[in-house]
């Protein structure tokens, strides 16, 4: 898979450095083309000559290094590259990449860098579980770069904890593993759905709910990452999409939601619904806005919204795949078999409020899947973007 492949190893002020000179030479095996950025910081660990030697070209240290011409090597190194790994990734240079801060050769190259990165992080283990660290490499990983988390054991500082870089062999299989995945669902294309609908009281109020669209747009990514062309209909979300391959639809409403669906649905091999559609929208909702009446009460008369699973289930063709998703409260087995059967889905994804970090405003979700083959598999709770892997590993087996 990297044989060909330019891949630009970025190296910062580490222990965990020696380490990549072994990477290097791995990468070098598999027939990849390899150019080296570091911190200075990182020459206290290795040397230029090792690593120019290895890599078989010049490394880039100093973003003023060739001042005597004009040069923007941080471009130009960047549109060579297809794969940026940085190994290992300090908590500075973590820091620096998640804040947008660009004061060296590598901090520059990671920012003007636009294709695929994968982060090994090398830290004391307190440092690695500081609230700061770990924002920071929530927030890279939610933008889509790929976060090899390090391993336990003996750290170089004699502490025993989190914090070890992972091995080398690890790493290239890690890198390997993503970019088969790349192709897996190439050819096929999704529709997923994400976000809370809001649907319109007056003017300027709306009943809503507490989805953030981060396990849809998750789903998404993932969907993408493996090749699928994919039509994402988000209601209001904060989330950006990071793929050429995506194409977004904004919705507020559930009734726009579901016009989008049935219009884009018959185009779909495979369906994930995870927006959170709202079930009642007020009958009557004002153009103006409802001023404040302190001797009455205001009543809201409500009405259904239309189902939009249900809606595509009897849509439904034998070769589409249809998912759905699931928040339950009580009797959440029962419940989800009755959509699961009710709705003709593939599969559905339950997910539980009982359950401590699961459901909306989290970045982690706890997931129980269940089939329409009466297949229970069940999940320890993740990441939201761990659990839109597991998910789609299973559109993966099922679309087999």
């Amino acid at each position: 898979m990297l044989k060909g492949k330019h891949i630009l190893i970025g190296i910062s002020g580490g222990i965990a450095a020696y380490k990549t000179v072994f990477l290097i030479r791995l990468l070098k095996k598999q027939g990849a083309l390899i150019k080296v950025i570091v911190t200075k910081n990182a020459l206290n660990f290795v040397t230029p000559l090792t690593l120019e030697t290895l890599s078989g070209n010049k490394i880039y240290a100093d973003v003023f290094q060739n001042a005597e011409e004009y040069s923007t090597e941080h471009i130009s190194i960047t549109d060579w590259g297809d794969i940026f790994i940085v190994a290992p990734a300090t908590a500075n240079i973590i820091g620096k990449l998640a804040n947008g801060i660009a004061d060296d050769a590598l901090s520059t190259s990671l920012l003007a860098f636009n294709k695929t990165i994968f982060i090994a992080p090398a830290m004391n283990c307190k440092m690695y579980d500081h609230f700061a660290v770990r924002r920071n490499i929530d927030y890279l990983s939610k933008q889509g770069l790929n976060i090899i988390e390090p391993t336990e054991g003996e750290l170089a500082c004699g502490y025993d904890g989190k914090g070890r870089m992972e091995e080398p062999e690890n790493i290239i299989n890690y890198i390997n593993s993503f970019l088969k995945k790349k192709t897996s669902l190439k050819g096929k294309t999704a529709l997923v759905t994400a976000g809370g609908t809001k649907e319109a009281i007056d003017a300027v109020r709306y009943i809503g709910n507490h989805s953030s669209g981060l396990m849809g747009f998750s789903i998404a990514n993932e969907l993408a990452d493996r090749g699928a062309n994919v039509i994402l209909i988000s209601a209001p979300s904060s989330f950006e999409v990071k793929h050429n391959s995506i194409k977004r639809i904004d919705v507020v409403s559930a009734n726009e939601m579901h016009q989008k669906c049935i219009k884009e649905f018959p185009k779909a091999d495979i369906t994930v619904m995870a927006a959170a559609v709202a079930d009642y929208t007020p009958e009557y909702p004002q153009k103006n806005k409802i001023k404040k009446d302190k001797s009455d009460k205001l009543t809201l008369s409500l009405k259904p919204t239309i189902d939009i699973l249900a809606a595509l289930g009897k849509l439904k063709k034998k070769n589409q795949l249809l998912v759905g998703f699931a928040l339950e409260t009580d009797n959440e087995l029962e419940n989800a078999t009755k959509k699961l059967q009710n709705k003709n889905l593939d599969f559905i994804v339950l997910n539980s409020l009982n359950d401590e970090g699961a459901g909306f405003g989290t970045g982690t979700n706890k997931i129980t899947i269940l089939d329409n083959k009466k297949q229970i598999s069940r999940y320890t709770i993740k990441s939201k973007s761990e659990v839109a892997f597991d998910v789609v590993n299973y559109i993966e087996k099922l679309n087999k």
